[in-house]
């Protein structure tokens, strides 16, 4: 059995379930990058001025020393933007880290945000980081001036602290690890981490690359070595492929083990239903490619997806455009999958590297986040720079095509698998085979909540005001498939909470973004609350009420609009049915025959506690934690589930119990407030009958008394002639007097075998005014 459970840990398929991403072309999230791909456009332009002087560098001649023999790149923008306090880094610090490292840690944020998984939530937890960065341009040029080193310098250029930083910032205790296989980097990291989830290193794990190119060293490098294109294109596939041309930029995937994912709901983009690394060995030289290990890995990928060659629809290749790599490539991923494979259903090959560039140790990762659109949107969009097909492929042999504009792309049997391939000039190759998000069915089924709150908050106003206009512009273009309740719970529960703060409300994406518009300006909105909260979380109690308030169908539109309150009803009106005479749901929902039922004591209490305990599992749900728990007469039952000093089958039976022994009482008697102080009441009662009573003291001028009818009636009328305001309790017997001692020892003897542990969250005993402890949960008149 042992056995068994290891080879299908080794078997789990792992979820992709938010994302990062900064690339040439203005791209900075997913959806800017599909809008790059699908319009087809190239994002390669000419060096930026700030990072060196081109035409001091640039030479025709390859031979030429110390010149480049290009003058075109794939840049980001605003590589030496970052907002180090957020992050809690001093400004001397941050000037001594290399800007990849920065570019990392706002990578990791964004990523976990997009999950819906707050940073600020995963410390202690055992996620995983796992990071692909090869380059250290910035580290060289720090070093070249020794006379400028100071402590940040070691620390802030070592690959090793790029991925740990992100681990401590976070307070991540998973593996944290970063990999250095030239531009298989990033996609061996995300392999690295499927595997640590599998094995159960990490449960949660951040993995992906960057690159940055910051100063000219490594272009003059690859330009002898013939690697680059002088005209600044990868023509991936093409007759006059003749190199790449470099890119920056980094991205981010979170990933879970699939089963988790759906067990919490997750969003997911993609999964990963197998992955592979291997290495060349011995070839024909130590930068070159090795086609049939590049063939070995992707049969092993295949091997732990537990697919078919045929199963394949689309290949994002490593493509860089090379007259001895394409070939190699395209004769290896045809051995690999051409076998079985429908003439009419070729496999279709494409590489962002004709758009982007290669990001070199993030390449990996944007190769998967292209592959994940093209799952997501059933198409694969045009591979740029192909005019005439590399004549050293030999095409007609193979079921291959290289799509030169956007193509639909029809299922292979129930869902779309894609392949991704990655290779190193050190010889690992990587390669990931993905396939496409099953259907979500319980998403599907939710109900439809009524009204949305969206709550959004930055460290400051700029970047609140910055936010508000980001999330203004999402709402106005929100994706017709995007779910208003799901971007709201995104953005609520997925992002880390700060000071300065803005909540809106609305019916939909329209009117949540007017009332941000609005808030941006400046302008009051009935539907917007701004504000700006102290550093220390408010302490929050929860209160529950006694008898009185219930009413049939009260809870209904909770019931139908909310799955948190829906399923926590239902689990306390089962526990409840246990003791019950009829259904306790259907009189809670007013149902057909339940009219004027919960005028009963014994059909009230049950009700009451219901809903008592399904409204505080909504407040938590929202991230409303009790500081501590009280409850005003009955409703000491739900708080003291709440606190965890009671299991919720026990506190069922005691709720149940309680209500059929007190209203099997005698009928007659009465419970009134009274607009009086504790001691006006007491010398009113005077003598009198010794069975009216004071109930509860609410307030300072708000008694409860209760007892028989006449003797309660006889002291309100004292206190109404006096102008005093006196009101009858909504209940069927005279609880909290002496009316209902006969009941007490049925009840002890009923709930002996219950049991009791000391609470988790303070509670507070409302007839002693102290914390109570396991020694005054106990006895029937603390129960009753």
């Amino acid at each position: 059995a042992r056995v068994s459970e290891l080879e299908a840990a080794l078997r789990e398929p792992i979820a992709i379930i938010g994302t990062s991403l900064r690339a040439p072309g203005g791209v900075v999230d997913l959806e800017s990058f599909a809008d790059l791909l699908w319009s087809g456009r190239d994002a390669i332009g000419p060096i930026p001025d700030d990072r060196w002087p081109v035409e001091a560098w640039y030479d025709e001649a390859q031979d030429a020393p110390g010149k480049m023999t290009t003058r075109e790149g794939g840049f980001i923008e605003e590589v030496d933007s970052f907002d180090a306090e957020f992050f809690g880094i001093s400004p001397l610090e941050a000037r001594s880290m290399d800007p990849q490292q920065r570019l990392v840690l706002e990578l990791a944020w964004h990523a976990l945000e997009d999950a819906g998984h707050a940073p600020s939530k995963l410390a202690g937890s055992s996620t995983g980081v796992y990071l692909g960065i090869a380059n250290g341009d910035y580290g060289r040029a720090l070093f070249a001036r020794p006379e400028l080193i100071d402590p940040y310098f070691s620390p802030g250029n070592a690959y090793s602290v790029a991925s740990g930083r992100v681990a401590y910032l976070l307070g991540l205790h998973g593996p944290a690890i970063s990999v250095d296989t030239a531009c298989s980097s990033s996609l061996v990291s995300i392999h690295l981490a499927c595997q640590a989830l599998k094995s159960g290193e990490c449960d949660i794990a951040l993995a992906g690359g960057v690159n940055l190119i910051l100063t000219p060293e490594l272009n003059v490098n690859f330009s002898k070595a013939g690697m680059l294109s002088r005209d600044g294109r990868c023509k991936t596939f093409d007759a006059s492929a003749d190199g790449y041309v470099r890119g920056e930029g980094g991205g981010m995937v979170v990933l879970r083990r699939l089963r988790d994912a759906q067990a919490d709901g997750d969003r997911i983009l993609a999964v990963i239903a197998g992955s592979a690394v291997n290495q060349d060995g011995r070839s024909n030289g130590l930068t070159a490619p090795n086609g049939p290990a590049q063939e070995a890995v992707i049969r092993a990928a295949l091997k732990a997806a537990r697919l078919s060659p045929s199963d394949v629809g689309y290949v994002e290749a490593h493509g860089t455009g090379t007259s001895l790599g394409d070939p190699i490539e395209v004769n290896a991923l045809g051995a690999a999958l051409g076998q079985d494979r429908d003439p009419q259903k070729p496999l279709m090959v494409g590489s962002v590297k004709t758009n982007i560039g290669h990001l070199e140790a993030a390449a990996g990762v944007a190769g998967l986040l292209k592959a994940t659109l093209v799952l997501q949107r059933g198409a694969v969009p045009p591979n740029l720079h192909l005019n005439q097909l590399n004549p050293f492929i030999d095409w007609a042999s193979m079921p291959v095509v290289v799509p030169k504009r956007l193509t639909a792309w029809p299922t292979v049997g129930e869902r779309r698998v894609a392949g991704v391939s990655s290779f190193g000039f050190s010889g690992t190759n990587a390669h990931v085979v993905l396939a496409d998000a099953p259907p979500d069915a319980a998403r599907s089924n939710l109900f439809k909540r009524p009204q949305h709150i969206l709550a959004l908050s930055a460290r400051n106003a700029p970047g609140l005001s910055e936010l508000t206009k980001r999330y203004e512009e999402a709402l106005r273009n929100l994706p017709i498939d995007v779910d208003v309740a799901d971007f709201c719970f995104t953005a609520n529960a997925g992002r880390a909470h700060f000071a300065h703060r803005v909540a809106v409300t609305g019916d939909n994406a329209a009117q949540l973004a007017a009332a941000l518009s609005a808030v941006r300006r400046g302008e009051f909105h009935p539907r917007a609350s701004i504000g700006v909260v102290g550093a220390v979380m408010p302490r929050v109690g929860f209160l529950f009420p006694g008898q009185g308030p219930q009413y049939l169908g009260m809870g209904r539109q909770l019931w139908e609009t909310s799955p948190v309150f829906k399923v926590a009803l239902e689990k306390a009106t089962q526990a409840l049915d246990a003791f019950m005479p009829q259904q306790v749901l259907s009189l809670i929902l007013g149902e057909s025959g339940a009219e004027g039922s919960l005028d009963h004591t014994r059909l009230a209490q049950p009700a009451m506690f219901a809903i008592e305990t399904a409204l505080a599992a909504l407040w938590r749900s929202w991230g409303v934690e009790p500081s501590a728990v009280l409850g005003h007469s009955f409703g000491e039952y739900a708080a003291a589930w709440v606190a965890g000093a009671v299991p919720l089958q026990d506190a069922a039976k005691m709720v149940a119990v309680r209500a059929r022994l007190t209203g099997d009482l005698p009928p007659g008697g009465l419970m009134m407030v009274i607009e009086a102080a504790e001691s006006e009441v007491r010398a009113a009662l005077g003598a009198g009958d010794g069975q009216t009573a004071i109930a509860a003291s609410n307030g300072p001028r708000n008694t409860v008394i209760s007892g028989p009818r006449e003797g309660v009636q006889t002291v309100a009328e004292h206190f109404a002639a006096q102008g005093r305001r006196v009101k009858a309790l909504r209940v069927s017997n005279a609880f909290h007097s002496p009316l209902v001692d006969p009941v007490l020892d049925a009840f002890e003897t009923e709930l002996r075998s219950l049991s009791f542990t000391e609470p988790a969250i303070p509670l507070v005993s409302s007839s002693r005014g102290v914390v109570a402890g396991l020694s005054l949960i106990g006895g029937a008149e603390d129960r009753a």
